[in-house]
């Protein structure tokens, strides 16, 4: 993996000459923030050596390289799932090139389905912390290139980055939840049943995502923060049948406020 990892670097350096300060993860329906990025090179995945494809309607399958909120950014406009038939090492394989281009820091986004009777469709939530029920990335030989064999997940989301997204929403005026995201493979939505489940284990939010990537790059020691979009409910009394298109339509709604505090947050850094 490790030669993969950096000829896939080694490329993007040579063609780009960029070297990127903050590395973004745009989620389902998300990829608007990229309207925000003063955009210098976009490279679709299909032309990088190594890299999955993005199959999933509303990931666009493009790295971007530009600047926002007065930083060097590098952005994935459309992730990579385990749902799609990828396996943890080519889900998380970007997050490793990032690495390699000398990223300080990591941000996610998501959209994700709210078992808090408190949310709301189109609350945003700061992940405060994950239960991974997706395969764990780091199974198999470890890079220690990369990081340890065992590495400590007690601080996997940044306080200080959790603190100045805070005081952003809180400045312009932006409800915002804080709570546990549970990652689930996917690709069906949950059950009643499971909804339930998740709740009493714990979860605030689920979603089929952002966990992985968040292991891998605390691996590599790279401070995270992420953010979900509620774009639906699996509270008992508030679960309806939607569909993916749904979710999509709703996470757009949300994502100009999304949009604001992730860029502030990056002028912040």
């Amino acid at each position: 993996m490790l030669e993969k990892v950096k000829e896939s670097a080694s490329f993007l350096k040579r063609k780009t000459n960029y070297k990127p300060e903050v590395g973004i993860v745009l989620g389902t329906g998300l990829g608007g923030l990229v309207a925000e990025i003063q955009i210098e090179y976009s490279i679709p995945y299909k032309e990088i050596p190594n890299f999955p494809i993005s199959t999933v309607e509303g990931h666009s399958g493009r790295l971007i390289f530009g600047k926002l909120g007065g930083k060097q950014v590098i952005a994935m406009q459309g992730r990579f799932h385990y749902y799609e038939g990828y396996d943890m090492y080519q889900v998380t394989f970007p997050i490793r090139v990032m690495k390699l281009l000398e990223i300080k820091e990591l941000i996610v986004s998501n959209a994700s389905g709210g078992v808090n009777p408190e949310y709301e469709v189109g609350d945003l939530m700061i992940i405060s912390d994950h239960i991974n029920l997706i395969p764990n990335p780091l199974i198999g030989e470890n890079i220690t290139e990369f990081g340890p064999r065992f590495p400590d997940m007690s601080d996997s989301y940044c306080k200080d980055l959790i603190a100045k997204a805070e005081s952003i929403a809180k400045a312009n005026k932006i409800s915002i939840k804080k709570g546990v995201y549970i990652a689930l493979t996917g690709p069906t939505l949950e059950t009643p049943a499971e909804y339930k489940y998740m709740r009493i284990i714990g979860g605030d939010t689920v979603g089929m995502s952002t966990a992985p990537e968040v292991i891998v790059a605390r691996h590599m020691n790279i401070p995270c923060f992420a953010i979900s979009v509620i774009t639906d409910l699996g509270v008992p009394g508030k679960i309806k049948k939607v569909s993916h298109q749904e979710i999509q339509k709703t996470a757009e709604i949300a994502e100009p406020k999304l949009t604001l505090i992730i860029k502030k947050l990056i002028s912040s850094l």
